[in-house]
């Protein structure tokens, strides 16, 4: 698939899942207090790799989800649950 077909055929919300774990890699981030620094800190990565994360750049393994979402506090499912759709 192309990455067009991809969105609208699999990714019924417009978002690929590395679209969805960076923003929700981010909001989580700012709602707990942290700087990209902080976390790449915590979680022992360069802070280059955060900003790359949180902007799409890079594609990240399931343990480096796992080990951000444990410094974040929360569950790895977290990192990568898409947006509820809403109702117009």
């Amino acid at each position: 698939y192309s990455v067009a077909e991809y969105r609208s055929r699999l990714c019924p919300w417009g978002m690929t899942i590395r679209e969805v774990f960076a923003r929700n890699l981010r909001r989580i981030r700012l709602e707990k207090g942290l700087s990209q620094e902080a976390l790449a800190h915590e979680a022992d990565i360069d802070r280059t790799y955060v900003r790359s994360l949180e902007r799409r750049l890079y594609a990240c393994s399931i343990d480096m989800v796992d080990r951000l979402a444990t410094v974040l506090g929360v569950e790895a499912s977290d990192l990568l649950m898409r947006p509820r759709k809403t109702r117009k």
